[in-house]
């Protein structure tokens, strides 16, 4: 019982990192925090590999 309340506890924390990579590659990182709930670190290795997002011109 302990062990999967830590594994919880793990994929909230990797969720969570996940959603500061995303941002700081301006990306949505509430999308990547759910993804990363549903694939934890398949969706950091996606993370880590995609390129940032280019800023929008004209605004």
């Amino acid at each position: 019982m302990a062990q999967s309340v830590e594994y919880v506890i793990g994929g909230f924390t990797l969720a969570l990192i996940n959603a500061g990579l995303a941002q700081s590659k301006q990306r949505s990182g509430l999308n990547w925090f759910l993804i990363s709930l549903l694939l934890g670190p398949i969706a950091t290795f996606f993370i880590v590999t995609l390129d940032p997002l280019l800023p929008k011109k004209g605004r």
